[in-house]
């Protein structure tokens, strides 16, 4: 069976109307498309992850009650695969580590191309176009969850933001990474950010916050590595975010050192990474930083 996509768009304006006949069709369609998405990587997995093929099957969602049953049983999925992502940059870790020295990392196609998919299990792509169908299925997931909430944060549609100040994302981002810097060397980069702070679009906060967040904390390592020893004060890290005709730009930049040229051909494989100390076993899956 083939995916649906959906939109951001239409599903803030599906959501700013969360009636109880809109609620029911919003678990009805989550309902059919989970089991379709997760059972394109079952071919892959064989199973279900964390033995879900071994559920029973769920009853049709009929009426109020089984809609307030079914959205209570995904608030539970969601929390008991929490750790998913996590888990499995440990597994690459791991994988890096029994790798023979000699192989070259970008040489081993079947496993990017399974990483690809195991991470785009989330995706529903399609053309652009008038109806863009870019949207991660945990934004369906929680979407449909936070229609419940009885007190929305303003300005929020479910789990989307309808005015996203990507300033004020990045700022909150830059905070959290330095913070962890912080803690881990005791000192950290100052950030600068450039742009305009009541300039907004809608979005989902989250997603931005993770995706600044890890550029940050790269730029913040390698900085503070950089000039540990150094007599120098670090220089800051710098953020712009610019406003274009068709899109916005988030630029991080910093004077950590780069990548070396030799490993340019490799900074878009998994198994590469230029962190001292990777991820090991002994690590807590819920807390990955430097990797």
């Amino acid at each position: 069976m083939k995916q649906t996509g959906v939109s951001l768009r239409y599903m803030m304006e599906f959501g700013s109307r969360p009636t109880e006949k809109n609620l029911l069709i919003s678990a009805q369609f989550l309902h059919k498309e989970l089991p379709i998405r997760i059972a394109r990587r079952a071919i892959e997995l064989e199973s279900l992850p964390y033995g879900l093929s071994e559920k029973p099957a769920v009853l049709e969602i009929k009426d109020k009650n089984d809609e307030l049953e079914f959205t209570q049983m995904i608030k539970m999925i969601k929390v008991r695969h929490n750790n998913v992502v996590p888990t499995m940059a440990l597994g690459v870790q791991q994988l890096k580590k029994g790798i023979n020295v000699k192989i070259v990392y970008e040489d081993l196609d079947e496993i990017h191309q399974f990483l690809d998919r195991f991470y785009m299990i989330l995706l529903s792509l399609s053309k652009r176009g008038s109806h863009s169908n870019v949207l991660l299925i945990v934004v369906i997931h929680r979407q449909h969850v936070e229609l419940h909430n009885p007190n929305p944060a303003p300005d929020c549609v479910g789990y989307i933001h309808t005015k996203m100040s990507p300033v004020e994302v990045a700022r909150s981002a830059s905070e959290d990474a330095r913070s962890i810097c912080l803690r881990e060397y005791g000192s950290a980069p100052d950030i600068s950010i450039y742009g305009d702070p009541n300039f907004t679009f809608p979005y989902v906060p989250t997603h931005l916050h993770l995706m600044v967040f890890e550029l940050v904390k790269n730029s913040l390592r390698a900085v503070q590595e950089q000039f540990m020893d150094s007599d120098k004060v670090a220089p800051p890290v710098r953020i712009i975010v610019a406003d274009g005709i068709e899109d916005v730009t988030i630029k991080v930049s910093d004077e950590g050192g780069g990548i070396p040229r030799s490993g340019l051909p490799k900074i878009f494989t998994y198994l590469y990474s230029t962190a001292k100390n990777p991820l090991d076993e002994q690590s807590d899956i819920g807390f990955i930083w430097w990797v």
